[in-house]
């Protein structure tokens, strides 16, 4: 059991840069930002009780890394990725995720492709959700070079044991439309089968040139596709959801969209991420600039937490807040 029993958020306080000044009186609430130094990107994985953070490269780091006994209290761990595959360069390692599949965990990451000169998505392995994990690859395991590119993968398991992998054609870097797309992994992970869908586009004003981050959740019997729209190092970086009949669709965008927008001092919440806990309850973790400090890093972009809650089929993010508010 760990220890994730919070009775409220405090979503717009302080905190260190190890979390260690999050802590109020008797554990009963926590402070946002959880994570106050810069980690960009975020996924987190639950292990064993232990919670397992991944973001993009910086501070020499390819795949920064930080864990938790309790999402709320972090402490930095080593590069998950010391050496990018053989495919990629370094420096832009963006947006790693990690499943695991047929008995490993999978790490998939965006990189710079040293003879495509575009982004693509990689995939490495390991014995452990710490690493090191390992590229062995030649070339990128996924890449749209006449779409701009492909960045920010992530991994899907249904109910029945189906694995997609899920991503963005990076069209915005060439002025045009981006897509999320999904497709069919093999059992064990090492190739994508089937049809390759277009989920989403960036067809909605508030998205304005981008949609991104994909994170498709199922609850309730239902497939819910988050994702991230906006430019990222403005306020306007938001996230909003679709509801999809299945894993490659089709999927239809929320009226109510975003739901996580600018507020208090988390601005342009994005990149988000959905992590259950030991006690089945929904969490939404995500990084935002800090306000007055938007595109400056440091301190760069903070990791925060919200609860995510159901409400009548529908995702309702409990923050960010100005003050507390008690958890169900």
């Amino acid at each position: 059991m760990t220890a994730v029993l919070v009775l409220a958020v405090v979503a717009c306080g302080g905190g260190g840069e190890d979390g260690a000044t999050s802590r109020a009186v008797h554990g009963e609430t926590f402070r946002n930002p959880v994570f106050a130094g810069d980690f960009p990107d975020p996924f987190v994985l639950l292990v064993g009780g232990t919670y397992y953070a991944y973001a993009t490269n910086g501070g020499g780091r390819n795949v920064r890394t930080v864990r938790s006994a309790d999402l709320v209290h972090w402490r930095r761990g080593p590069d998950a990725l010391p050496t990018v595959g053989p495919w990629a360069l370094e420096g832009k390692t963006w947006a790693p995720e990690v499943a695991r599949l047929a008995g490993r965990y999978v790490l998939v990451y965006t990189a710079d492709s040293s003879e495509l000169f575009t982004q693509c998505i990689g995939r490495a392995v390991a014995r452990s959700p710490a690493g090191p994990f390992v590229d062995g690859s030649e070339k990128p395991f996924l890449c749209q070079p006449d779409a701009g590119g492909s960045i920010d993968p992530s991994v899907f398991t249904d109910a029945d044991g189906t694995s997609y992998l899920l991503w963005k054609n990076d069209g915005n870097s060439i002025g045009e439309r981006t897509y999320l797309y999904a497709q069919r992994l093999s059992p064990d992970g090492r190739r994508l089968v089937g049809r390759r869908a277009r989920l989403v586009a960036n067809d909605r004003q508030w998205e304005a040139m981008v949609v991104e981050a994909p994170t498709l959740w199922r609850h309730g019997g239902r497939y819910y596709l988050f994702f991230s729209a906006n430019a990222y190092a403005t306020g306007l970086y938001a996230v909003g959801y679709a509801t999809c009949t299945g894993p490659l669709g089709p999927c239809r965008d929320a009226s109510e969209n975003p739901i996580l927008t600018s507020r208090c001092r988390a601005v342009g919440p994005g990149h988000q991420a959905i992590v259950r806990d030991a006690e089945g309850r929904t969490w939404l973790v995500y990084h935002a600039w800090r306000s007055g400090a938007v595109g400056v890093d440091p301190p760069g972009r903070q990791l925060w937490l919200d609860r995510l809650v159901w409400r009548d089929g529908r995702p309702v993010v409990r923050g960010p807040t100005c003050g507390a508010q008690a958890a169900p």
